[in-house]
């Protein structure tokens, strides 16, 4: 058995993929350029911390974790991205590359203050959980498989995700299922075909992204995200015509103007979406 090499590089936001995968597109080059430019000045006013390594925070994330105080609760308490903390223990879906090797003296620091003298599982924001059980919806999971998986009493399924804040715990369940389910077929594991359907036409009428829309902007668990999934053009013309001239202060010429767009296509897309305006 022999195993593949990956050779193109997982993406094009950080240093790996010119460092690892050769990668050499302009904007590459300029990111690794940058980062050398900033490595020489601080090394040279004796400011420069070289990357630890973080297996020491990822064993004392996985101690908090099995005493109850979640990577949720973490990312609150530091002020840390969620997915910061969570590829600490965890890769990023079914890339197992992106789990973290190295970290920066000052996360490492924030991550190794948390300790259980001073905090408890407390309550998170239940924006993440409830993109999650609807995404899977999306892809015709029924909330009530969701839930099971998750370890929530099914009547506890709707209102746990009504609630402005979930327990981390509880959160943390549904991340955990999120992650198993999205990469699973629910008509292979015993999912009625009705229910699919009943699941994937309710998900389509309110918008519901899919596990995919979500990869792509990174925002799941960032409460002042607006998905804009499966949106028309025009509604959304509508939407950003009606800020820049209630909120902006603009009338119609310059709201075109500033949409790149024609005054006429501002017209139109107010007439016909209406609801965007009153949104």
């Amino acid at each position: 058995m022999t195993t593949a090499t990956r050779t193109t590089p997982p993406n094009h936001d950080t240093l790996t993929c010119y460092t690892e995968y050769r990668c050499r597109l302009p904007e590459c080059v300029e990111r690794n350029n940058a980062y050398d430019r900033r490595r020489n000045r601080a090394i040279t006013a004796g400011t420069w911390q070289p990357l630890l390594d973080a297996e020491p925070v990822r064993q004392h994330l996985l101690a908090l974790h099995a005493a109850g105080i979640t990577i949720y609760r973490v990312a609150a308490i530091t002020g840390l991205q969620f997915r910061v903390v969570r590829n600490f223990t965890q890769h990023d879906y079914n890339n197992a590359a992106s789990r973290k090797r190295r970290v920066t003296r000052d996360v490492a620091a924030k991550i190794l203050a948390v300790n259980l003298a001073d905090h408890t599982p407390g309550n998170v924001d239940t924006t993440g959980s409830r993109r999650r059980v609807h995404a899977l919806m999306a892809i015709g999971w029924p909330l009530l498989y969701t839930a099971e998986r998750a370890g929530i009493h099914p009547s506890n399924r709707t209102v746990i995700i009504a609630r402005p804040t979930i327990r981390a715990t509880t959160a943390q369940r549904i991340a955990a299922a999120y992650d198993e389910m999205r990469n699973q077929q629910p008509a292979k594991n015993g999912v009625r075909p009705t229910s699919i359907k009943r699941a994937k036409q309710q998900a389509a009428a309110n918008r519901w992204p899919t596990p995919a829309y979500w990869d792509e902007t990174g925002a799941i668990d960032d409460p002042d995200f607006i998905p804009e999934y499966k949106k028309l053009r025009a509604e959304i013309i509508a939407e950003e015509a009606h800020w820049l001239m209630t909120m902006g202060g603009l009338d119609r010429d310059q709201a075109a103007a500033r949409l790149g767009v024609a005054r006429f296509t501002i017209d139109r897309a107010l007439r016909e979406h209406p609801q965007e305006v009153a949104a």
